[in-house]
């Protein structure tokens, strides 16, 4: 039987959960049950009411849907049955979390995490003091090194619009403790507005991979809506652990994604000096790696700034007369 205390207890929860936004969090996995067995745990024990957690399994070979159910049957597995890639896979779990649950708010998350206990509460507090607020970032540390720095944001750039992570490699001193407004972010986790979905959609599956967030926030950001950045919201990232940080792959959205964004919404006079740095960099990368025997480096990188390039031109954004002129 419970006694009265348990009983104030589970009444006041349920009054908290009615006052608190509902997010649900969304962690998008490909063949990552290694990683989910520490990222699922630390959203568990996270005090904040008001959430469900929510992980695509987005075409797993390695058995991730029976292993949560088994493990972790609080939580609610999406399954694709093949690889909708980074956009499309949060792009299904988005629907079902906006569209199926009425959620107020969407934590997007990757699996190669640990998130602080504090971590959606922080987030939700600082997203609910403007309405305008589209997306939400706190620190973003290093798991091998938890008290260094990978993210706390992004500022602007006068080469890629957006700059390289601020803070990234700084041990935490506190220099990053002022909630306030971020020009740009990574979405490694960041929590999403529901009136930000609803006015400008979700991400661009044209990119598959990289640069999707960034497309994102220049649409909310042309819708009006903002960035914000908390310090208090933590979280320890296993960078790079599910496509690799120096992977071929990885080089071809590299040299590919961003040079799109930029020449969806910029003037050419920065396309133009964007793809100029961008050839400068593919130069110098192609030379270290053919030193390195790295073939297919090269030409995964060369693919990737070739395939923007020819982008450009079939979407009228680039022409011979605009480069040369």
């Amino acid at each position: 039987m419970k006694n009265k205390y348990q009983d104030n207890k589970e009444m006041q929860n349920d009054k908290n959960k009615k006052l608190q936004p509902y997010v649900v969090v969304l962690v998008l996995s490909y063949d990552g049950k290694h990683l989910l067995e520490e990222a699922i745990p630390s959203y568990l024990v996270n005090d904040y009411t008001n959430f469900v957690i929510v992980v695509i399994d987005n075409g797993s070979k390695d058995g991730t849907k029976e292993w949560l159910k088994k493990n972790y049957p609080q939580v609610k597995v999406l399954r694709t049955e093949k690889n909708l890639g980074y956009s499309g896979g949060f792009n299904f779990g988005l629907k079902y979390a906006f569209d199926e649950q009425n959620a107020d708010y969407v934590l997007i998350t990757n699996n190669d995490v640990k998130a602080d206990s504090k971590m959606i509460s922080a987030l939700v507090e600082t997203a609910v003091t403007d309405y305008k607020i589209g997306f939400t970032i706190g620190k973003t540390y290093l798991y091998g090194n938890p008290t260094v720095l990978q993210s706390v944001g992004r500022g602007e750039d006068p080469i890629n619009w957006h700059s390289q992570h601020i803070g990234f490699n700084e041990v935490d001193n506190g220099q990053y403790d002022k909630i306030e407004e971020r020009p740009f972010c990574d979405d490694i986790h960041w929590l999403v507005n529901r009136k930000v979905y609803e006015k400008t959609g979700a991400y661009d599956t044209n990119f598959r991979f990289n640069a999707e967030d960034f497309d994102w926030q220049v649409r909310a950001k042309q819708a009006g809506f903002k960035i914000y950045f908390t310090p208090y919201a933590k979280i320890w990232h296993k960078y790079s652990a599910t496509i690799g940080k120096n992977s071929s792959f990885r080089l071809y959205y590299d040299f590919r994604n961003l040079s799109i964004v930029i020449m969806k919404y910029r003037e050419i006079d920065f396309i133009k000096k964007h793809l100029r740095s961008k050839l400068d960099d593919l130069l110098w990368l192609s030379f270290k790696n053919i030193l390195k025997l790295k073939w297919m480096h090269v030409i995964r990188a060369w693919a990737g700034f070739l395939s923007a390039v020819f982008w450009g031109f079939k979407n009228n954004k680039l022409s011979l007369g605009k480069l040369f002129l």
